[in-house]
């Protein structure tokens, strides 16, 4: 490959990964990849000026403001991101030469969160406006609702100062973004690679209720612009905001020497695998504001700064064990137990292998010798095996096809690399499968939240779902116990349970958790059989006939009704009174929205979103959450926001709820 080529491809390469990381919160490589080639590209760059291009990734910042994520405003002062340095040479000539201009230059050394950088405008002491970095020059996102929920972030100062711009961090603490990741996978939702992705993702969330249960934090590190106030130096400025009430970066030190700065950041280093959030660097400053100005700075970086980059540390150690472990959502990840290591601070005896095909790329054995390193300095990650090391005798892992929780089979997932657990019963999974069933969409059982699931489950009242309609047999013991709360708080739930015996059979078979059948596939069924034990006795040739059911939902019916468990839970939910039969009165012959997809948005006139869903759906239609070119129409109502531009914007028809009701008339 020519030198042309290769700068070519290395500039497309950053500028697809730069989208991925700044733009979709959902990075591909790991920053130390990232910054690989970063480095062989700025070196290119360098060794052949005339292969210059003003479009160059170097030469610009990653990111772009996104309109459909908040209004757009202007910057007042560009956000600009740092030059990135990689070892104590480039530290040494960095300092050297700012001190080769001034010779009394005091340097601030602070720790570099891994976050979503955000300006903080406050007016008259008031928080008025939060806006993201965006493209970092002319535009930011407007994010001020979600900032305003962060606990760290102050809507007042205690200084009334005419006006002040604060630049800081919105990040995660590693238990937060651990909870996150907790809760999205009890709802067989896609995890967050890491807490800077989650953080990103969740400031530029529409729903705040969710931004404020995320639990994001804030650091401010500096102030971009002020009238009323100024400030000598960036120590000063920082020691001011922290006197507001709000915090700062923490453990800055003051250097005067590239040996004293060098020292700073190895502290920070060795200690980064001791704090609540994650880091991925250090960052040294001039601190005194004037020279920084007469420094000034290039289209992308500022020439007072720079941002150092600590390589991963990687260590060696021996593989004890491989331990699986089930899921709520039934998946079997395995998980390498090695002998204990210490890494970025912290003791490491062991690391994820994620899945059957992860362990066959490493070809990982017990006993084998294996490099282990921090990715992103906080999730122990197994790089390779050392195979000159490996014991006579090693042989390949291949995961079991048996549950090593419940015993039952376990099979691999269609199109994915996941192995999982058949048994919706399975104890692993037992709190997810009762979450599914109480959920909305099924048997709406409200009140019955996930800490009464999980503390009835551990004392052993639920042991499958029809448990659930047999609480009332221990009523007096719940009070006792207080498990659902005091009297009166049971009782609802009691009672609520009691209610929902009532609820139609599409609910019912929702709630099943039968793999690939959802809502919609359920109301089809419930359509077509008049009964659950109807259904319980369908052919697979029969069901197959079905709108909405294909060739894999078909057998996944057969196989749950043919299994002996699931049938002693269906007679027990028909011994205690759960509806078994179709209250389906509507015509099944109508079919007036055959081949039509709709898109509900906004607060209907005189229905509700569950009542537009089930009246499309008993016509024909299809109801999606999203507008797409595959969308027929969107039904608007008051208030209807983002989904009604897109609507707009692909050229999709917008319908009132007068005008659906006469299309189905």
């Amino acid at each position: 490959m020519d030198i042309r080529q290769e700068i070519e491809e290395l500039r497309q390469k950053i500028k697809y990964h730069n989208d991925r990381y700044y733009n979709q919160d959902d990075p591909e490589i790991s920053d130390y990849e990232y910054d690989k080639l970063s480095l062989r590209l700025r070196k290119l760059e360098q060794e052949h000026p005339e292969l210059d291009s003003p479009d160059s990734p170097t030469k610009n910042i990653g990111g772009k403001a996104k309109r459909e994520a908040g209004i757009l405003v202007s910057h007042n002062v560009p956000m600009l991101s740092l030059q990135d340095v990689f070892n104590k040479e480039e530290v040494f000539s960095f300092v050297e030469k700012i001190l080769s201009v001034n010779k009394d230059t005091v340097f601030c050394v602070e720790r570099k969160i891994d976050g979503l950088s955000v300006a903080l405008r406050y007016t008259d002491g008031k928080l008025t406006t939060g806006i993201t970095r965006g493209d970092g020059i002319s535009y930011g996102e407007d994010v001020t609702d979600n900032i305003k929920v962060i606990k760290d972030v102050k809507h007042s100062l205690k200084d009334n100062v005419p006006y002040i711009e604060i630049r800081g961090e919105v990040y995660m603490k590693t238990e937060d973004f651990e909870e996150v990741n907790s809760k999205l996978e009890l709802a067989g939702k896609k995890l967050f690679a890491n807490p800077r992705n989650c953080a990103a993702g969740t400031l530029r969330q529409l729903d705040l209720r969710v931004v404020k249960e995320r639990k994001l934090s804030f650091f401010a590190f500096n102030v971009q612009d002020s009238e009323g106030i100024t400030f000598a130096s960036h120590s000063e400025s920082l020691e001011w905001i922290k006197k507001q009430g709000i915090k700062v970066i923490e453990g800055y030190r003051l250097c005067k020497t590239a040996e004293e700065v060098w020292d700073a950041i190895t502290e920070i280093g060795e200690n980064r695998g001791e704090l609540s959030y994650d880091i991925d660097g250090a960052v040294v400053k001039v601190d005194d504001l004037a020279f920084r100005e007469q420094l000034g700075a290039t289209a992308k970086v500022p020439r007072w700064a720079v941002a150092y980059k600590y390589p991963p540390e990687e260590k060696e150690t021996v593989v004890k064990e491989i331990r699986l472990s089930v899921g709520r959502t039934g998946r079997i990840t395995p998980t390498a137990i090695f002998e204990p290591i210490r890494l970025c601070g912290t003791n490491v005896e062991k690391a994820t292998l994620h899945n059957q095909d992860r362990i066959d790329e490493l070809d990982v054995r017990i006993g084998d010798t294996i490099v282990v390193r921090k990715a992103g300095e906080i999730i122990p990650e197994i790089l390779s095996v050392v195979k000159d090391k490996r014991p006579e005798g090693a042989v390949p892992y291949e995961i079991s096809n048996v549950c090593p929780s419940c015993g039952a089979k376990a099979v691999r997932d269609d199109n994915t690399a996941d192995i999982k657990c058949t048994n919706i019963n399975c104890p692993a999974q037992l709190t997810q499968h009762i979450i599914n069933f109480v959920s909305r969409n099924a048997m709406d059982i409200k009140g019955f939240g996930e800490a009464y699931i999980e503390a009835l489950t551990r004392e052993g009242y639920l042991k499958n779902i029809s448990d659930i309609y047999y609480l009332k047999d221990h009523r007096d013991e719940l009070i006792e116990k207080g498990l659902i709360g005091k009297e009166k708080n049971t009782d609802k739930l009691l009672n609520t349970i009691e209610e929902s015996k009532r609820n139609d059979i599409d609910r019912l078979i929702t709630g099943f958790g039968i793999k690939n059948i959802g809502k919609q596939a359920a109301t089809a069924l419930s359509k077509h059989f008049k009964s659950i034990n109807e259904l319980e006795n369908a052919s697979y040739d029969e069901l197959i006939t079905v709108n909405d059911v294909g060739d894999i939902s078909a057998r996944a019916i057969v196989d749950f009704f043919n299994d002996e468990n699931n049938k002693d839970i269906l007679r027990r939910l028909e011994q205690v009174g759960v509806n078994f039969n179709s209250l389906n009165e509507g015509n099944p012959g109508d079919n007036t929205l055959e081949g039509l997809t709709f898109v509900i948005t906004g607060t209907l006139p005189t229905m509700g979103r569950s009542q537009m869903e089930k009246l499309i759906k008993d016509h024909g239609g299809k109801v999606s959450g999203s507008v797409s070119k595959k969308t027929s129409f969107l039904i608007a109502g008051d208030n209807a926001g983002s989904k009604l531009t897109k609507a707009n914007e692909l050229g999709v028809e917008v319908l009132t709820e007068e005008e659906i009701l006469e299309r189905i008339r």
